[in-house]
């Protein structure tokens, strides 16, 4: 029983020992020029917010009685004797203020409520971020959008802020101390700058709809002289000029360079018409131009960094240089497939790339996917096991018309058609009497579309099954696609099989069952073939359409087109 007394005054003297949460104090600093009709509601409704422990008016060399108002309010003042700017309010408050945490709120807002107030604050009480900015409900400002966005998004494109000039602030007093307060209208986008650029978190709150004064067109034209010198100012202090202006134009040249490296390799290997000469000449000045201004992009980015804070510059950074980065991306890429298909014997070094082969199917025939991308596929032996069997994988069989447990006939020999093994998607493995007869070795590469070529004259048998009966189809691989028909297969007036396939006119084709002869019919397109077998009929209905196949139907002399086994009659 002793023990669970210790264990209590363990616990209790852990409650007692704990530190209390430290407080915070917060001050309120409201800047405030010839403001008599609204510096007091904001005194007095910033006043409700009961985490608020001191609030101060700046009087800004009011020609009016905005003094007496917020004193009346009850708001600490501090007079300017003239007026000095936006900016220089703020920092005589900033400085005045006896607190943790500072929000700076305008003095002309005729709907302030305390839940604006407290929206701004509360972030920074909770540890959620260190300057909080307001946006809120109103007409789009003019110096805004036409002047602050276009600016900010050309230099500092990682500031996406909906309204970088929101007058209502608050922020850490600590943190404030790293930023340089401007001494006019632009002190408020100079504080989002140099928060962004020197990596203080800062976070856009929303408060609402908030009613203003609006301003007359000559204190908008002051404005936005105001913010775009500070914006300048800052891209030139940061080095955003630099990167957009001189590192801007190494990357495009750079980009140039690359992209005739790119022009020369294209031109050697895929453009027959132009000599050699001159696809080299090309790379070469290409390699020449890209080096030289890549090591100036190199060296002027390094300067940058040393001079400039780190913050949040990587974003920025990668943004600018992301047309370059691309591009070295696709010469990386182009490169490693030539070297991917380079082969040296002999002291000969030859380089032939092997692509994929894209396929469109441009008809309206049912299937999976209209779109796909087929081999190249490596030539590989069979594996010891496997000598009665060609794997070809399933882009291949789908080349070819086969599929899994079809057979083909090569030299002499007939072979069962499997899909690539695991792990091999693109690996052709053959028998090695049928990649000799082929005229094939371990590690050729055989693009798609010249797999009929390799295959040219070898005997497929192809299956259709529906229910209890198989049909077998027989051809031989033509190494182009020829005019061809489409021909249906009904079985009880039921389709059972489509097709197509190469077809002589006039010329006699053999149809057996189980094997053996049952009728021959002279082909003419358009025409139907019709047969009974026991109870059931067949029927054959071939048509003519515009299309093309590498299937060459064997003539009655050759092979038999077609094979139907019936499990019951």
């Amino acid at each position: 029983m002793y023990w669970f007394f210790v264990i209590i005054a363990f616990l209790l003297a852990g409650i007692k020992t704990q530190k209390p949460k430290k407080y915070q104090k917060v001050s309120v600093i409201i800047p405030a020029y010839n403001e008599e009709d609204t510096v007091a509601t904001v005194v007095d409704v910033v006043k409700k917010v009961s985490f608020v422990d001191e609030i101060i008016v700046v009087n800004d060399g009011s020609s009016d009685n905005t003094e007496a108002e917020a004193m009346k309010a009850g708001a600490r003042v501090i007079t300017h004797v003239t007026n000095k700017g936006k900016g220089e309010a703020l920092f005589t408050g900033y400085r005045e203020a006896e607190c943790d945490i500072i929000a700076f709120i305008d003095a002309d807002i005729h709907n302030l409520t305390s839940k604006k107030v407290e929206a701004m604050i509360m972030p920074i009480l909770e540890g959620k971020t260190d300057i909080t900015k307001t946006k809120f409900a109103r007409a789009r400002g003019r110096v805004t959008e036409l002047t602050a966005k276009p600016l900010l998004n050309f230099f500092f494109p990682e500031i996406s802020f909906e309204q970088p000039l929101s007058g209502q602030f608050a922020a850490r007093k600590d943190v404030l101390k790293r930023i340089n307060f401007e001494k006019d209208y632009g002190v408020d986008v100079g504080i989002v700058i140099d928060a962004d650029v020197l990596g203080i978190s800062i976070t856009e709150v929303d408060i609402g709809a908030i009613e203003h004064d609006m301003s007359p067109l000559e204190d908008l034209n002051l404005m936005a002289n105001e913010v775009v010198r500070t914006i300048m100012s800052r891209a030139n202090r940061y080095g955003r000029v630099i990167m957009i202006d001189e590192i801007g134009h190494f990357i495009r040249m750079s980009i140039v360079g690359l992209s005739l490296v790119i022009l020369g390799l294209f031109t050697i290997f895929f453009v027959s018409f132009v000599p050699l000469a001159i696809g080299i000449m090309i790379g070469v000045i290409g390699v020449i131009i890209a080096i030289y201004y890549i090591v100036k992009v190199i060296v002027k980015s390094i300067v940058m960094f040393k001079k400039t804070p780190k913050g949040n510059l990587v974003r920025s950074f990668i943004k600018i240089h992301f047309p370059l980065i691309i591009s070295i991306i696709i010469l990386l890429l182009m490169i490693s497939t030539f070297i991917g298909a380079a082969h040296f014997e002999n002291g000969v070094l030859s380089i032939e790339p092997n692509s994929r082969n894209l396929i469109i199917y441009a008809d309206d025939s049912a299937r999976g996917n209209s779109i796909s991308v087929r081999g190249p596929y490596t030539v590989d032996v069979a594996i010891e096991d496997e000598l009665d069997l060609v794997r070809i994988p399933a882009d291949a069989m789908m080349t070819l018309g086969v599929k899994e447990n079809d057979t083909i006939q090569i030299d002499d020999s007939s072979y069962t058609i499997k899909d690539a093994r695991d792990g091999e998607p693109n690996v052709l493995r053959l028998p090695k009497g049928a990649k000799n007869f082929l005229n094939l070795e371990e590690g050729s590469v055989i693009q798609n579309t010249r797999l009929k070529e390799v295959f040219e004259g070898s005997v497929i048998t192809h299956s259709y099954e529906n229910n209890n009966t198989t049909v077998y189809e027989q051809y031989a691989v033509s190494s182009k696609d020829v005019h061809s028909c489409t021909y249906e297969i009904f079985l009880d007036n039921s389709s059972i099989a489509y097709s197509s396939g190469i077809f002589k006119k006039n010329s006699t084709y053999d149809i057996k069952v189980n094997d053996e002869s049952v009728t021959s019919f002279n082909f003419k397109k358009d025409s139907n073939v019709t047969f009974d077998y026991g109870n059931h009929t067949v029927e054959i209905m071939f048509n003519d359409k515009n299309t093309t196949s590498i299937k060459d139907i064997p003539r009655k002399n050759q092979g038999t087109f077609l094979n139907f086994e019936f499990d019951s009659i």
